[in-house]
């Protein structure tokens, strides 16, 4: 597990930007399970997550469509939380960072590791912006 003091200006990014912190699989289960469109992002400590993905998913709110909710695990800290909300986008393997939009307690848009790491965060912003004008 990664140490707080690491952690939490990661963290903070996403919570400054109006994500919810989820810590636990109770907290998870509650957020995913919303009506109207949820917005979960995987967070991590690695460069992607810092270069490209949490700067994309914040660009990406700068948007006339955008989630109703918005809500982040960190892997390797929140570890539980984060086992729970795996669980809610299977098939995909475990990545992180990753981003994950439900629909009504369903899975309808998932940006895995590989389509973050080595794009921009402009990339990023506009895939989501995409998900965005067609779910919410």
């Amino acid at each position: 597990m990664y140490p707080e003091t690491l952690v939490i200006p990661m963290k903070s990014e996403l919570t400054e930007s109006g994500f919810v912190d989820l810590t636990t699989p109770a907290a998870v289960d509650k957020a995913v399970a919303q009506e109207g469109t949820v917005l979960l992002v995987f967070n991590s400590v690695c460069g992607c997550s810092a270069g490209a993905a949490r700067p994309g998913i914040i660009m990406s709110l700068d948007s006339e469509k955008k989630p109703d909710n918005l809500v982040t695990v960190f892997a390797g800290f929140d570890v539980e939380a984060t086992a729970q909300a795996r669980k809610h986008t299977l098939p995909y393997p475990p990545s992180s960072p990753s981003i994950a939009l439900f629909k009504d307690g369903k899975l309808v848009h998932f940006i895995e590791r590989h389509h973050i790491e080595g794009h921009s965060a402009n990339m990023v912003a506009e895939n989501l912006k995409a998900a965005y004008d067609e779910y919410c």
